[in-house]
């Protein structure tokens, strides 16, 4: 497939896993508008600078239930500077024209744009995928058929505690890459869980490339999570902290952010 001839969201995802350089995907996280719209901007381009496959751009919103408090801080922050989803869409149409973005986005404002038009706008601005971590399986047919003819990937997520039959539902409505959680609760960095076994259960019922987040901080655990089968690496919570930290001492958020994702690129190169 020559770069003319990818042309959707589902294509740009399926290259973006095919010609990863390392062993797994690299696909770090940040806020829209944190901790300003041009510094979200600006982190984006440093990631991909620095060796990210693709990235994962969340919208803020005042009750992201499947956030920590790292990245529930930062959406507050977001829109108390007045950032909204079209400020995240935007950002998410500039950060494209480099690096396949995959935007994450709760239920609310989504639904309240209305689904067709939230879709072909993801679509003209070449975002490329999805995620909608509050939408559950049996609601998900309408904004699947949504994205699949505009040639977005919806990318649903399972848990550690997905019982196996609706595993299997999930994994085969699965578009771009199946989000794997890798331990219960929200997001942040922590170091328990039994990844393999999460991997092997997720792989067993996916016919695209598994992704794990939840917890991943370090490039060793990036490392550890490829050679333990993870197709992709979704880090988030570190990155948004560094961001905040440099912020705060007066220093360039995405400079920090962006020295991570070169270790976390340089751990999965090293892992291959």
């Amino acid at each position: 497939m020559t770069a003319a001839t990818i042309d959707t969201g589902l294509e740009r995802i399926a290259a973006a896993f095919a010609g990863a350089a390392g062993a797994a995907a690299l696909m770090p996280y940040l806020m829209g508008g944190f901790p300003t719209l041009e510094a979200s901007v600006r982190i984006g381009e440093a990631y991909a600078e620095a060796g990210a496959d693709l990235l994962e751009l969340g919208v803020p919103f005042s009750d992201p239930l499947a956030d920590g408090p790292v990245i529930h801080a930062a959406a507050t922050r977001a829109l108390a500077g007045g950032a909204t989803l079209h400020h995240a869409l935007e950002a998410g149409a500039r950060l494209a024209q480099r690096i396949p973005v995959v935007l994450m986005c709760y239920a609310n404002p989504l639904l309240a744009r209305g689904l067709e038009r939230f879709v072909d706008e993801l679509a003209q601005r070449r975002i490329s995928g999805l995620i909608v971590p509050d939408l559950p399986l049996e609601e998900a047919p309408a904004l699947l058929a949504a994205c699949d003819g505009a040639g977005v990937a919806l990318v649903p997520l399972v848990a550690p505690t997905t019982p196996p039959e609706r595993l299997a539902a999930i994994g085969a409505r699965a578009r771009g890459f199946l989000y794997t959680v890798a331990v219960t609760g929200t997001t942040g960095e922590r170091a328990d869980g039994d990844v393999a076994a999460v991997l092997a259960r997720a792989k067993a019922h996916a016919n695209v490339p598994v992704a794990l987040g939840f917890g991943i901080s370090t490039p060793q655990q990036a490392a550890a999570a490829a050679a333990a089968g993870a197709e992709g690496v979704i880090v988030g919570s570190r990155l948004v902290r560094a961001a905040a930290e440099a912020d705060a001492a007066g220093e360039d958020p995405a400079a920090a952010a962006g020295e991570i994702v070169a270790a976390l690129a340089a751990a999965l190169r090293l892992t291959r």
